[in-house]
């Protein structure tokens, strides 16, 4: 049958092809995969998949021949892939109540997050606006759905692979972490099953041993909602028993409380972590029991205990049934049937950090004909619709956000759909500013606000020029920046207007520009005292400023920072011994440290900061970017100037197509905390929309 389907299949997609140039059949080649091999579900299954990208190519295919319940799979399917993003607004309960409603066999919606896993594995293939889509329908339907059907292995890969491409430094930092730690793992868990042997043996309990380390996205969602670092999660990994015992309810349920009372008797138990779902089933159907117990070097370690039966299904979910032992009875079927059906319809029951959150600093919101559009949060109708297009910003006069009409200041989230309407007369006014988030929308409401002052400015600056160039003077933007702020002008524009307009009395200037060269020629720094002032802010390269683990005694030793992450006092680190360099000490979250950690394992040097920093100091480099008013550089380093830091370089880029300052700054200073403060406050200031560590 499955044969058959393909067949059918590969003539409908003939000449069609994936964004990779590849055959479109591979897609459905790899589902069906999936579908049979991974989750367990039946050859029709498998067949439904290869007709449903047949008849979806072509609607005229007969499929009359094949069983009626692949049919209304086919038919399921069919119906399913035209639900847009538009027509849903990614609302999960809602695509979840219309995936119900077109299920006639609920093993549909199982095929359906094996069709999402196989898209998610080929994610690099598609266009970035159709991947940040994916991204957000995989996190807000199918990894919800996935844990509510007991799919928790697919559930766990759909959101790792979420996590690597949605934010890829903490997604690095997390399994370079875990790489790091794996043989601390390895080690604790040969110590802790060793005194059981025995007494598992003696009882003649046949078992199996499986580390289970949770999956990156898991780890930092915990991290999230318990706000503690990757050491504070308890359960990174756990020991799972695997039992080997045939399936009697009464037989497996004593022989776990068996091994829980041998563990519990060796190792001191946290009672409030017990977590009996033997007794007590979840309503997904996942059956363990759980016990955090501490060892005898005080760690703490998460045990769990299971038949073979019910690893296999916490691993593959209820469609588990379909290859478990060949049972393949009517009666086993219709109540697995049953049960996918009620886990559609009911809630399921997750823990706050088991439950995934949207990101919290974009937004993503569609057009009436469903394209994809990311603002900032905080977002309103009318950052919408300059994001759009500048002149349908300029006419906006409100908007129908998923049909209903709404002001221009309404706030959007995640999965509206935004229509904007117009009116040929409307014009922006200054409150418009107090209503936008996005730096384009601000910066198109400036243009639109200040053309006559622009008209102004540029007679102004015109007019200063032409006496500077006859009074043979220069008047650099820092010191206009000064005279500025001494006149209470906040924007050079309105600065300039003031020259135009005789607000600002222009041999004030003159007067001013030759005060500060009087000043400067009795207080210049010699090139000698400058060179000796550089000199006493070294890169700090001393031994005093790092612990070393096993080496705390050593004088001298040979270490530097590495260039390619400048890591900072108080950043989380590690060390690597070069071959004629020392040791270098890069952060966890390197590009680097990931190929360092896998191929040299035998030079990682595990570093520890000293309690408090030295006096030296550290360079790194922030790159921020800005809307294009010569005040926000002034404001930035005004800001570096409050804080225990200094400038070494500063170099700014015109981006004209974009309106931005693209700033790169690097800066010493003594700890990764006081780096921190500089990088909340530029971020605080009102122009600076990115500020990012190199």
């Amino acid at each position: 049958m499955t044969q058959e389907a393909r067949r059918i299949a590969l003539t409908a997609l003939e000449g069609e092809t994936r964004y990779d140039g590849s055959p479109f059949i591979e897609h459905a080649d790899g589902v069906a995969k999936i579908v049979t091999e991974e989750i367990g579900l039946p050859e029709s299954c498998a067949a439904a998949v290869y007709l449903h990208e047949g008849t979806r190519a072509h609607k005229d295919i007969d499929i009359s021949a094949f069983p009626q319940d692949v049919q209304l799979m086919v038919d399921g399917l069919n119906k399913i892939s035209t639900i847009k993003p538009k027509d849903t607004s990614l609302e999960a309960e809602k695509y979840k109540k219309l995936i119900v409603n077109y299920c006639t066999d609920p093993r549909v919606s199982v095929i359906k997050i094996a069709d999402r896993l196989e898209v998610m594995r080929n994610l690099e293939m598609f266009p970035k606006m159709s991947r940040d889509q994916k991204l957000l329908e995989t996190l807000m339907l199918y990894m919800p759905l996935a844990h509510q059907l007991g799919l928790y292995k697919i559930n766990s890969e759909l959101g790792d692979i979420y996590f690597r491409h949605a934010d890829p430094e903490h997604y690095r930092a997390i399994t370079n972490k875990l790489r790091a730690t794996e043989k601390d793992r390895e080690r604790l868990t040969a110590e802790f099953v060793e005194p059981l042997k025995k007494k598992l043996l003696d009882a003649g309990i046949r078992y199996k041993l499986k580390v289970r380390t949770k999956s990156a996205w898991s780890i930092w969602r915990k991290m999230q909602v318990q706000k503690v670092p990757f050491e504070g999660v308890y359960d990174v990994f756990a020991i799972r028993f695997i039992i080997d015992c045939a399936p009697d309810p009464v037989l497996e349920k004593d022989l776990c409380w068996k091994v829980y009372s041998y563990v519990t008797e060796e190792y001191e138990p946290d009672t409030r972590r017990l977590r009996d779902w033997i007794s007590t089933p979840r309503p997904s159907g996942y059956e363990s029991l759980h016990i955090t117990v501490k060892n005898k070097t005080g760690s703490y370690l998460e045990v769990q205990i299971r038949t073979a039966r019910m690893d296999d299904e916490a691993e593959n979910g209820h469609a588990a049934h379909w290859a478990y032992k060949g049972i393949h009875q009517e009666s086993s079927t219709a109540g697995w049937l049953q049960s996918v059906r009620d886990a559609l319809e009911h809630p399921f029951d997750a823990k706050p950090e088991d439950l995934p959150a949207p990101p919290d600093k974009e937004i993503f919101v569609f057009t009436p004909t469903g394209e994809l559009r990311i603002l900032s949060a905080g977002a309103s109708v009318l950052d919408f619709a300059f994001n759009i297009h500048s002149g349908l910003g300029a006419r906006c006069c409100g908007g129908r956000v998923n049909g209903k009409a709404v002001k221009i200041n309404e706030k959007l989230k995640t999965g509206d759909t935004v229509e904007i309407l117009t009116q040929k007369n409307q014009k922006p006014t200054r409150d418009w500013l107090n209503w936008v988030v996005t730096s384009k929308a601000r910066s198109k409401i400036k243009l639109e606000l200040d053309a006559e002052e622009r008209k102004k400015a540029a007679e102004g600056r015109e007019l200063l020029e032409r006496r500077l160039k006859n009074w043979k003077l220069e008047f650099p933007d820092g010191m206009q920046t000064e005279y500025m702020k001494a006149q209470g002008y906040k924007s050079v524009l309105g600065f300039m207007a003031a020259i135009a307009t005789g607000e600002v009395d222009i041999n004030s200037i003159k007067a001013y520009i030759q005060e500060r060269a009087a000043a400067q020629q009795v207080h210049e720094i010699t090139a000698p005292e400058a060179a000796a002032r550089e000199k006493a802010s070294p890169y700090s390269n001393s031994g005093e400023d790092i612990l070393v683990l096993n080496a705390k005694n050593v004088k001298g030793l040979d270490y530097k920072m590495a260039a390619c992450c400048n890591p900072v006092f108080g950043d989380d680190v590690f060390g690597f011994v070069t071959r004629n360099a020392g040791i270098k000490i890069h952060r966890i979250s390197c590009p680097n440290a990931a190929r360092l950690i896998e191929r040299y394992p035998y030079r990682i040097q595990k570093v520890i900061w000293q309690d408090n920093a030295a006096a030296g100091s550290f360079l790194a480099t922030l790159n921020i970017t800005s809307e294009m008013e010569h005040s926000v550089l002034p404001g930035i380093m005004d800001v570096v100037g409050q804080f225990r830091a200094s400038i070494r370089s500063f170099n700014v880029n015109e981006n004209y197509r974009t309106g931005t300052y693209e700033i790169s700054m690097r800066i010493l200073v003594p700890s990764s905390m006081e780096l921190d403060k500089v990088i909340s406050q530029v971020s605080a200031l009102k122009q600076v929309t990115k500020v990012k560590r190199q």
